[in-house]
């Protein structure tokens, strides 16, 4: 399970605070399907808001303990039903390139004298 500085976890809670949850956790509780669903959302947003769907405070932090040690995840927040979780992006994904600038368009009067 991956650990936080109180610096870093202070940022991430103000970079989720205008997030919407990404995944529900209904009656059904933490299946596979949804632990999946998270690891793909955690690979393409690195931070979610999940909210569970359990009246059980206790429940709800057994199944955020679940959900940082399998998917080696760290705990930001938990406040009432709504889970914070940060999981870095791995450096080795390729990013998009920047695009070139084409510079300025010309005008018609600038290529009708060309």
């Amino acid at each position: 399970m991956l650990t936080l500085t109180v610096l870093q976890r202070q940022n991430l809670k103000a970079r989720a605070h205008p997030l919407k949850p990404t995944v529900m956790i209904g009656s059904a509780g933490l299946t596979p399907t949804v632990l999946g669903e998270i690891s793909r959302a955690l690979k393409s947003h690195e931070l979610i808001k999940i909210r569970v769907m359990n009246e059980d405070r206790e429940a709800r932090v057994v199944i955020l303990e679940q959900i940082c040690t399998q998917l080696n995840a760290a705990t930001v927040q938990h406040i009432g039903k709504i889970l914070v979780i940060y999981q870095p992006q791995e450096e080795d994904v390729p990013r998009r390139k920047p695009a070139k600038d084409k510079g300025k368009r010309l005008s018609k009067k600038q290529l009708g004298s060309r």
